[in-house]
């Protein structure tokens, strides 16, 4: 069983923007497979189904994307979840817009939902599906909270249509074989 993880804030002001991407792929995916995130738990709003024949729990946390390792933990602790088995997909503002990069551990990288999560688990090595969303041209904060332009909004739409895809080569065929399919192409 996976855990498959969209790090986002919670409530409308923070729809649809760049630190939110995390969650927009988790409801695109969730709808694709045919998963209802209605349910409440571990902090956060989730649904059980399947990717491919591979068991899978969605989850969005909801307690602010500094905190969002208390949701990650709760959650696989309750499945009895693997690190290794936990897979995040979240914003990245050091690729650009559209491009999405793979990897199968690492740092936070700056990321503050990252940091928690790595904190909390005691391990950085899990699985990560990053998606760009261009470096900010000020400052950080107003940048991540902020909408996408038009052209950007479709770069990044594009690239989480693929999210179906990019999780079942991570699930099946392993990490080093998505990062060769998807790592730094434009999707």
């Amino acid at each position: 069983m996976h855990l498959i993880v969209g790090l986002g804030n919670p409530g409308r002001e923070y729809e649809k923007t760049r630190h939110n991407v995390g969650f927009i792929a988790m409801d695109y995916l969730a709808e694709q497979i045919g998963v209802k995130m209605t349910k409440i738990k571990f902090k956060g709003v989730y649904g059980e189904g399947f990717i491919g024949t591979e068991k899978c729990v969605l989850l969005k946390p909801q307690t602010f994307m500094n905190l969002s390792g208390q949701s990650v933990l709760e959650a696989a602790q309750f499945y009895k979840i693997p690190t290794e088995n936990i897979i995040v997909v979240y914003d990245d503002v050091a690729l650009e817009v559209g491009k999405v990069r793979i990897r199968p551990s690492g740092s936070a990288g700056g990321h503050n939902g990252m940091k928690n999560i790595i904190y909390l688990l005691g391990s950085d090595e899990f699985p990560r599906v990053r998606f760009g969303v261009g470096a900010p041209k000020h400052d950080l904060a107003d940048h991540v909270l902020g909408h996408f332009n038009e052209e950007d909004g479709i770069a990044v739409t594009r690239a989480i249509k693929k999210i179906e895809d990019i999780l079942s080569v991570i699930m099946k065929q392993g990490i080093s074989e998505a990062m060769s399919n998807f790592n730094n192409k434009v999707l």
